[in-house]
């Protein structure tokens, strides 16, 4: 009997609190779900730059969040279920509704479709990837890689042709109508496909690696600053590059792991 009691008291203790630790991801994961909201604003009020800007912020937070639940062992259901709700809405909706009103608008009844499937396709991937959670572990061959180009990749190759405007405004096919719902097609369908990406989740840096790397982004941090849509466009475009490399470098593992067994 004393057994019951003290279990219902601590089902009692964890109804009425958290411990901060399990909180803070959250209140990460909530910051960037305001900054994909907030873009979404900007893109209706015709503020291509600020949105982008608030896509790109809600990238930098989804980031965070995973890093600093996995740093506090604050990870809970809760917190994957909104970060995943958080991802479709800055980078599903966010940037199939900033795509629709720079350009895509003026394509009568294709330009909201594509729209459309990018978002689709963005919740699609999301909830297989919630799946694969509760999968059985994949081989040991897969832990460098993801299913699919993630979701933010995703965001900033979708919105790679307004970027590029920014700084070639003179090059005209960039805003076209038939090239941008290319674009649009051909991520959503990298989205949910089966092609492995590289992922750098796992990735262990080297000791005498850590100053040059550190000097390397303080040197990005500072291009990003004077030049921001060059920098950023040019780095979306050569994640495009290592999709075909992530390709040969899966086959490459998963040859090597077939050898061992």
């Amino acid at each position: 009997m004393e057994n019951i009691n003290s279990k219902l008291k601590l089902s009692k203790q964890k109804l009425t609190s958290l411990p901060i630790r399990k909180i803070i991801p959250n209140m990460v994961t909530t910051l960037a779900v305001c900054a994909g909201i907030t873009s979404i604003k900007y893109a209706i009020a015709d503020l291509y730059t600020h949105a982008i800007v608030c896509i790109f912020l809600a990238a930098f937070f989804d980031l965070l969040d995973g890093r600093v639940a996995r740093m506090l062992k604050g990870s809970t259901k809760f917190g994957a279920e909104l970060d995943s709700l958080s991802d479709f809405v800055s980078f599903g909706v966010g940037p199939a509704i900033l795509m629709y009103r720079w350009t895509l608008y003026d394509f009568p009844k294709f330009g909201w479709f594509f729209c459309l499937l990018f978002a689709i396709c963005m919740a699609m991937r999301l909830a297989r990837f919630n799946t694969m959670l509760e999968d059985e572990p994949q081989p040991s061959y897969w832990d460098n890689f993801f299913t699919g180009v993630p979701a933010p990749a995703a965001a900033a190759l979708g919105i790679l042709p307004i970027m590029i405007s920014f700084e070639f405004p003179e090059v005209e096919f960039l805003r076209s109508n038939c090239f941008c719902s290319i674009v649009m097609f051909i991520v959503a369908m990298l989205m949910i496909s089966r092609i492995p990406t590289i992922s750098t989740k796992k990735l262990k840096v080297p000791t005498y690696m850590v100053i040059p790397l550190i000097v390397i982004l303080v040197f990005g941090a500072t291009l990003i600053f004077s030049m921001p849509w060059l920098v950023l466009s040019s780095l979306t475009l050569l994640y495009a590059v290592t999709i075909p490399l992530g390709v040969f470098f899966f086959l490459k593992a998963k040859k090597v792991y077939m050898t061992r067994i």
